[in-house]
């Protein structure tokens, strides 16, 4: 390490030091976050007795609606919970008659953390679905009731509360052959009690968001509470932060609590009307739970009882082909789109994860290779396809690299930092006269970057991964710990993760390989910049430890093995090229262009004429000196 590398990394920590100084909070600042924690608190206090008193209030109100025998829904207000089960190939779940909800979820065929054959969705108090209907008088409100169960089958249920003037509210559930359940609500002859205009029902929606994984940070970044707006994308509140009633200005397709492999989605018939209030709040790593989600909505109701208010549930898996099959098996004239459920980045990268990565992973996952053997394929089958840019990268470097010591020898006169530019002029034209393009070996790699970033959103979405085991990996959907403490470690977390540190060792070879190639063909003061540029370059892979330690093995162990394979292609590349011929052909390119020069076209010649203005004011700032 040199002097001036010293000095470089002094320097920076200097710089890093400093902006640390600088940005610390002040006195004022600390005495103001204190002051703000002591209003939150006080809030807070303030929401809990008010949660508090209301609870009480609701209590007191039923116990007054008990002792009333005049009461609409007298009888209704009292009664004994029971939980009757629907169930069909891919799930089962219990309805309590007391509210007339969807207790529990348990759905077939998925492990859940503990090893369990079958995985709890939600349970008893995890989840909530409440319908309010607002009358003139008096306010119907579902949880409150006791409905009466009849026409109850493995795949229906009627749920009847009855009203003392002879009306009544009607729960209909329809569970059909795969992870859809028809729910519709109907409102008989107490048209009565409504206003003339009454159109809309209020509806509350709660649940926990169980963690189902092992790994809490990684999942909780794939646990939002997602959204569809009308006739345009998915969405989804913030999913770090803690979110209460955020407005939504717009009308709503479905909702969706959603964790990193499972989804529940609420499909009205009718629109999520606009200014639907969301929740989303983190809860501790511990609890059992990722999020508590609220959704707080109006959607259509029809007082007189002639159309019901309908509703499809999802129950299931975030599989791209199983939600995307929904769109087909709903009831209600929607375009759902509800695959967006499934994550596949930005538009570019979701071009490629949508219409690529998901067929050909898809394909190989039929022929029932192993998940590790699949990744695999795809590595090679990307590798094959890319191999034409990888090797069209590679070869301009070469060219760059046989023609180095001409290069050496044409600008050995500029040597001073002012002559920078004019020897930057040369090895242009250098570089046009043998047919170089220096930026030759820069496009082809760009084109790949979208690659890294489509497996970097497909991997931890792809639920076939889940509880796959390959090698000494138990689960490619998670992290696979050589070693685990119970201190959470900043940056590091409380476990090493076996594929990240093989991720990042293969990237430091990776990147030793890269920057000894790119030493190669480096002239002047590029080699000495190009030191600098490889402790950066090492310091890399630090960084993605820090990054990926928490990620799924599955992804760590797709990005080692593409850069192995990156690797072994450079190599053969290498020995495969033989420096000799290259200049050959480089030479007869030379003799062809002098022979018949060209007309130097887009950013060649834009740099050329660059060089030359700079060429002329330094002459020309010259001369102004001398007088």
């Amino acid at each position: 390490m040199n002097k001036n590398t010293i000095i470089g990394f002094i320097l920076m920590a200097a710089i890093l030091f400093g902006f640390s100084w600088y940005n610390q909070p002040s006195e004022e600042q600390i005495n103001a976050q204190r002051k703000q924690d002591s209003i939150e608190n006080v809030l807070k206090q303030k929401a809990d007795q008010q949660q508090k008193a209301a609870a009480s209030a609701k209590k007191a109100k039923v116990k007054a609606a008990l002792a009333d025998t005049t009461a609409l829904f007298h009888s209704a207000l009292s009664g004994k919970s029971q939980k009757f089960t629907l169930k069909n190939k891919k799930l089962r779940l219990t309805v309590d008659t007391k509210g007339g909800y969807v207790a529990s979820v348990t759905l077939f065929g998925f492990k859940d953390r503990s090893g369990a054959d079958d995985l709890t969705l939600f349970s008893d108090n995890e989840q909530s679905l409440n319908f309010m209907l607002a009358g003139k008088e008096m306010n119907i409100i579902t949880q409150d009731l006791y409905f009466e169960p009849s026409n109850a089958t493995d795949s229906t249920l009627t749920l009847t509360a009855k009203a003392g003037n002879g009306g009544e509210l009607t729960l209909n559930y329809r569970l059909g052959s795969n992870y859809l359940v028809n729910l519709s609500l109907q409102a008989k002859g107490l048209d009565g009690i409504f206003a003339p205009n009454y159109k809309q029902m209020d509806i509350e929606w709660n649940g926990k968001c169980r963690q189902q994984e092992k790994g809490y940070t990684f999942e909780g970044r794939y646990a939002t509470l997602t959204y569809k707006e009308k006739d345009d994308d998915s969405d989804y509140i913030n999913e770090t932060e803690k979110i209460i009633d955020e407005p939504m200005e717009f009308a709503i397709d479905w909702l969706a609590f959603k964790d990193q492999f499972f989804s529940t989605v609420l499909i009205p018939k009718g629109d999520i009307a606009k200014n639907s209030l969301l929740s989303s709040i983190p809860m501790e790593k511990g609890s059992g739970y990722l999020k508590q989600y609220q959704a707080k909505f109006k959607t259509d109701f029809d007082p007189t009882g002639n159309n019901p208010s309908e509703f499809e549930l999802y129950f299931g898996p975030n599989d791209f082909q199983a939600l995307k099959a929904v769109d087909d098996e709903c009831s209600f004239d929607k375009n759902l789109d509800m695959q967006q459920l499934v994550y596949l980045g930005w538009p570019i990268v979701r071009l490629i994860n949508r219409w690529f990565t998901i067929y050909v992973f898809d394909w190989l996952t039929s022929w029932g290779f192993n998940m590790g053997i699949v990744l695999i394929l795809i590595t090679m089958l990307l590798k094959a396809i890319t191999y034409p840019l990888v090797k069209k990268s590679y070869m301009s470097s070469a060219k760059m690299r046989v023609l180095k010591p001409k290069l050496d020898e044409a600008t050995k006169q500029y040597n001073k930092p002012e002559d920078q530019m004019m020897k930057q002029q040369a090895m242009m034209q250098l570089y046009s006269q043998y047919g170089v393009s220096p930026l030759g070996g820069c496009l082809p790699m760009l084109i790949q970057l979208p690659i890294w970033v489509a497996m970097f959103n497909f991997v931890p979405n792809a639920i076939q991964l889940r509880g796959q085991s390959f090698l000494w990996i138990d689960d490619l959907s998670t992290y696979d710990p050589i070693i685990e403490w119970g201190t959470n470690i900043w940056l590091i977390g409380d476990h090493l993760s076996l594929t990240c540190i093989l991720f990042c060792v293969a990237n430091i070879l990776y990147s030793v390989m890269s920057m000894r190639q790119q030493k190669d063909q480096m002239v002047g003061q590029q080699a000495e910049q190009m030191k600098m540029m490889q402790w950066m370059m090492y310091l890399m892979p630090l960084m993605f430890f820090f990054m990926f330690n928490d990620y799924a093995a599955g992804l760590n162990f797709y990005y080692f093995i593409s850069l192995f394979f990156s690797a072994a292609i450079m190599w053969v590349l290498r020995k495969t090229t033989n420096d000799a011929k290259l200049l050959a052909i480089l030479e007869e390119k030379y003799k062809e262009n002098k022979a018949n020069p060209k007309k130097q076209s887009g950013l060649a010649a834009r740099l050329e004429a660059m060089q030359k203005q700079a060429e002329e004011l330094r002459k020309l700032r010259e001369q102004q000196q001398k007088k």
